[in-house]
């Protein structure tokens, strides 16, 4: 897929991962639709790319359907649809607040599931892409971190069953799976990232591998590509990994 003159919307863009893609798709020529709830960051992502900024918090019921439209309303159409704002919360399970787990399931599932079907259809006559940031929590599971690795897990599996899906033979649909970034994810979430391995990588190396998956039209992308070994295992040795996991985290 060519990114020139493509209209691409990025969710999660006022910040790490999403402010890195609004930066590499504007340079590639995009028209890019900046989604994010926080109006100052935003507001400086869009001054510094030339992005169309739209205001939303995809937490709220509604809100996903409700950008769709301003959206639509802005070009026209969408061309690529990159779902990538996610929030998260590290803690004992019994300790979370139902309502931090609520946000997490909104931000994290539900509003890229209502997204997806509010875009696809128009998607679907044109010819388009569908990107979704994910976990290695959501492939893995994570100690502490339940809500979110079910929540990463269930786009997992929405995303690879679009994948299986014919009726939109004409749009490509990727799926990331990024382990520790260096962004602001971990402060927000209550817990920072103090572990010297894995190695934080810069969300500049995700916003440039996703931008390749959309072009190449790629089904899956793992960051950093050894993770693909967690997985592996996991599925071949499953009491193996238990033992490792319980070991080291």
């Amino acid at each position: 897929m060519r990114l020139t003159g493509s209209v691409v919307l990025v969710t999660g863009a006022s910040s790490g991962i999403g402010a890195a893609l609004v930066r590499r798709l504007t340079r590639a020529g995009s028209h890019v639709l900046a989604v994010g709830r926080d109006p100052d960051r935003l507001d400086r992502i869009a001054a510094e790319t030339g992005a169309i900024p739209l205001r939303a918090d995809l937490a709220l019921p509604g809100a996903a359907r409700d950008l769709a439209e301003r959206a639509m309303e802005r070009h026209g159409r969408v061309d690529v649809l990159v779902n990538n704002a996610g929030v998260g919360w590290a803690g004992p399970f019994g300790s979370m607040p139902t309502e931090r787990a609520e946000e997490v399931l909104a931000v994290n599932l539900r509003a890229p599931v209502e997204l997806t079907g509010a875009l696809l259809p128009g998607m679907c006559h044109r010819g388009g892409h569908l990107v979704f940031v994910g976990s290695i929590a959501g492939r893995l599971g994570v100690a502490e971190e339940a809500v979110y690795a079910a929540s990463k897990a269930g786009l997992d599996a929405f995303a690879r069953s679009l994948q299986l899906e014919s009726a939109c033979p004409r749009v490509g649909v990727t799926v990331v799976v990024p382990g520790v970034v260096r962004t602001a994810f971990f402060d927000r979430r209550g817990r920072p990232y103090h572990r010297n391995r894995p190695r934080p990588i810069p969300p500049d190396r995700v916003a440039e591998a996703v931008t390749d998956a959309i072009v190449r039209n790629r089904a899956e992308v793992y960051l950093p590509a050894w993770l693909r070994v967690p997985v592996a295992v996991q599925g071949l040795l499953p009491a193996v990994y238990r033992r490792l996991a319980s070991r080291f985290g």
